[in-house]
């Protein structure tokens, strides 16, 4: 296996699993240029962020592919607003910008994570080695008998654990963690590997694939 990298958010910024054959290396970066600088030589990188959003009007039919397959776990697709509410100063604006695009207002929670989505739109010339994926989704694609419960409990953080271990060692992966993200961040970026390295193989699934205002790709790769 080649380098492969996986990336969520974390307080203030992005933690980044690079996972190669014997070896997890961690990094947290405070934007997406520095992702990109760490993730130089990767073969695949997988970002647990919308990657490319419609100017105005319109879902994300990546999005909806995705809660559709995730089931009764669709409450953890955040669907990505158009870039007006994004731009958004303070949440009643998106709202009213949302209505007025979408017929419907934005959750407080997807308001929260627009600077992410804007950090990465801002990038001029994403690679095509990176790829929007859902760590959830990847996670329930690799462990399809588990019935996952909130990553933010014991028990969750435990099946998740558990299931990353059916493709990386969590002795090593686990070993010697950064500071500066949660052990949910961790495990999701390491989720978010397990498709990039699918998707540097040709195996992994794509979901909604369509382009956005600027002609760039828009999809889910799991």
């Amino acid at each position: 296996m080649t380098e492969v990298a996986g990336v969520d958010g974390a307080p203030g910024g992005w933690v980044v699993a690079r996972v190669r054959p014997g070896a997890v290396r961690w990094d947290v970066v405070p934007d997406a240029a520095a992702v990109l600088d760490v993730t130089a030589g990767c073969a695949a990188v997988g970002v647990d962020i919308p990657l490319g959003v419609h100017a105005t009007a319109g879902r994300r039919e990546c999005d909806d592919a995705t809660a559709r397959r995730l089931g009764k776990a669709r409450s953890s697709v955040f669907p990505a607003p158009p870039r007006e509410v994004l731009t958004a100063p303070d949440h009643p604006t998106a709202c009213e910008r949302a209505r007025a695009l979408t017929g419907k207002a934005i959750s407080l929670q997807t308001f929260h994570i627009t600077p992410r989505i804007l950090d990465w739109d801002a990038v001029a010339d994403r690679p095509a080695h990176v790829v929007e994926v859902h760590p959830e989704l990847s996670l329930r694609t690799l462990a399809p008998d588990v019935t996952f419960t909130s990553k933010k409990t014991a028990r969750g953080a435990g099946q998740r654990i558990a299931a990353l271990a059916r493709w990386v060692d969590p002795t090593l992966a686990l070993a010697d963690l950064p500071t500066g993200a949660r052990l949910d961040d961790i495990l999701d970026a390491l989720a978010a590997a397990w498709s990039a390295q699918r998707w540097a193989r040709g195996e992994a699934d794509v979901l909604g694939p369509e382009h956005d205002d600027r002609g760039r790709p828009m999809f889910v790769a799991v």
